[in-house]
Formats: C-alpha cells, structure tokens, sequence
C-alpha cells in the first residue's frame, strides 16, 4: 500500500512538472525571475548613497566654505552646485538636490576664534534611503574639512582616542552584496506562494480536478506531489541563480555551504507551498488568487527582516512575524550565505519552519479535502 500510493505521489509530481513546462508564461517567469531580475535589483537597488545632488549656499566666501564645496565628489556626490540662499525652497520643493549645505556669514572667523559657528544642512527625506545615509556623510566630510582646515592654521591637538571600525561579512558595505541573496530569498517566497496555488486553480479551471476524484488517489497524496514538484522547481531555480548569477555575473562571495542552504530551502518550500495551496482554496479563479496572494506576500516580504531589521519594528509585531516561516528563513540565509554559520548554529531555524511548515500543511490539507467534498456535491 504504501508502494503504492508513492508511486501515485511521483507519478502526479511529474505531471505537475510536465504542467509547469509545458506552460510558457510559468517557465518564463522562474527564467526572468531568478536571472533578470536578480541582476537588476541587486546591481541597480542601491542602499548606500551614490550621485546624490547636492547644493551650496556660500554667505563666507572664504578659504574653508571653498573647501567645503570641492570636497563633495564623485561617485557619491554629483558636483556640488552654488545657489542663492533666497533659491532653497524652491530647489527643495521642486526636487532639485536632496542636500542644500548653507555656510553663514563670518563662518570661518568664527571657527578661527575659536567659537561654535553653526552650519544648516537641509535634506530632502522624501529620498529616504539618500537621506538617512547620505546625512552622515555629508556630516563626515564637513568635519573632516573642518577638523583639516583647523589643525593647519592652529596647534594640533592630539584626539583622546584612535576610532578604527571595521565591518565585518560586508567589508566595503556594497549594498549588491546584500541586496542579490535578498532578492533570491523574495522570489523564493513568491514563486512559491503563485506555483502551487495557481496549480490548483488550473486543476479546477480545467476541469482536471474531477480526473483526479476517480483516480484510487487520497487528496493528501495530491497536495503531497503539488508541494515536491513545484518545490523543485524552485530549489533548482534558486540554487542556480545562486551560483550563476550572485557568484558568477556580481560576483558577490558566499560563505556558507550552498548544500545546506538548499536543505533550509526545502523547509522553507513546504511551507510556503502549502500555504500557497491553503489560499488557493480560497480562491474560485486567478484573479481572487493574485488578490489573495499579493497582500500576503507583500507582508512576509516587508515584514521579514530583510529589509528593515525586526528589532525595529514593535515588541507585538516582532511577536507576529515569529509565525512566519519567511521571518526564520531570512535569518537562516544570512547566517549561512553571509557569515558562513553550520548546522550546528541554525538547526532551530530549520526545526521551526519544519513546525510552521506542518501547520500550514495541516490547515492546507482539511481545506482542500472541504474542497474536494464541494466538487463532488
């Protein structure tokens, strides 16, 4: 019996497998998916702050406010342009610089007089990601020229301490690095979420699913081959991406063991799969699908951790997303593809979405057989 009926589950894989390829617009979309537009995201998504437009207001016209001015360069600042201080609502209303550095008059005698002279810096924070990291550049290089222009025309003064920080798994903070196996770890979860619940949606839009009733096939053997099919589908996918795309073309390093990225992979697509399938019961077509679907991805995906760090977000909400398997895969593949963690050190990851990916198979399951029961009533 048991023979049997994994035959039946293999047998109903291949031809979910058969399905997917003989589907042009799903084969293109794994293609584009792990290729395309990983490429593009990760090379062209930037985080850290390059062209930023930047303006002067020049009230000194001295030896430091000129230096100032020359110090912001390429690739992180576009050449700095000189403006009227009477211009800068209007350059920042209509989006012209995302920084407008103002000097003030005696700025430069002030700072020789040994006074606490003030510089306004204006940003445009609708730029988010600019404004956030760009502030700290720009403050970076204004005290260095500052700090510079004093210790030449004064005595130097020794600093209290030596500040050397290093980062480690990013040295150089390019955000491709982290952005290419991000990216990898959303498409997984799409793609998961679209394959298997528009797997059930084509069985019933086609009719198929009533072949399937009369076959000596239990439903749970059913949801069983939709979650191995289209789970390798995926894994092989990613895991080539992986290797051809992020290490080959970018040229980002992985530290950890691909193999065992592949194994929380597999954990991670039983459970996102299955729970592809339990929304897909509640769909009567694609279009009730994709609008039941796009919401829930979008929240797994914000909501992760990967893009904004879950010790951000509030104690109850970091609680929530404890109950999502995308929340410990995320943490599972940055401790194995950015710092090079072994199994000894992400075992709990696997154990939990092994626990969420049974919940979520159970649930699938009783849906689907309340489904099955409607169809033949």
């Amino acid at each position: 019996m048991l023979l049997r009926r994994l035959s039946n589950i293999s047998r109903l894989g291949i031809k979910e497998l058969r399905s997917v390829r003989s589907d042009p617009v799903l084969a293109f979309l794994i293609l584009w998916t792990f290729t395309f537009a990983v490429y593009e995201v990760a090379l062209n998504a930037k985080m850290e702050v390059a062209d930023a437009s930047i303006a002067i207001v020049d009230e000194d016209r001295s030896e430091i406010s000129r230096r100032i001015r020359s110090a912001f360069l390429p690739p992180y600042f576009k050449p700095a342009v000189e403006i009227a201080s009477s211009d800068i609502d209007r350059v920042m209303d209509t989006g012209a610089f995302i920084f407008v550095v103002e000097i003030p008059p005696k700025f430069e005698a002030d700072l020789l007089a040994g006074r606490r002279p003030e510089l306004q810096i204006d940003i445009d924070a609708t730029a988010m990601s600019l404004a956030g990291n760009g502030a700290s550049y720009v403050r970076s290089i204004l005290a260095e020229e500052i700090l510079g222009f004093t210790s030449e025309t004064s005595s130097a003064v020794d600093l209290p301490l030596d500040l050397v920080v290093r980062a480690k798994f990013n040295p150089n903070l390019h955000s491709t690095w982290f952005m290419a196996v991000m990216q990898i770890v959303s498409n997984i979860t799409m793609l998961a979420i679209i394959l298997t619940g528009a797997a059930l949606i084509r069985e019933r839009e086609h009719g198929t699913i009533e072949h399937l009733l009369v076959m000596p096939v239990k439903s749970a053997d059913i949801m069983i081959a939709k979650v191995w099919a289209n789970g390798l589908v995926i894994v092989v996918a990613a895991t080539l991406s992986l290797i051809l795309v992020v290490e080959g073309v970018l040229n980002v390093p992985v530290a950890g063991a691909k193999s065992l990225f592949v194994l929380g992979a597999g954990f991670y697509l039983f459970s996102v799969t299955s729970l592809g399938i339990l929304l897909a019961t509640f769909a009567r077509s694609m279009p009730q699908f994709g609008l039941l679907a796009i919401p829930v991805f979008v929240v797994m995906n914000l909501l992760s951790g990967g893009t904004t760090p879950l010790e951000s977000m509030p104690d109850w909400l970091q609680a929530v997303m404890r109950f999502s398997p995308s929340t410990h895969f995320v943490q599972f593949s940055q401790a194995v593809l950015y710092r090079g963690a072994g199994l000894d050190i992400v075992w709990r990851q696997l154990a939990v979405l092994a626990g969420i990916g049974t919940v979520f198979f159970l649930l699938a399951l009783l849906r689907f057989r309340r489904t099955i029961v409607s169809f033949q009533s």
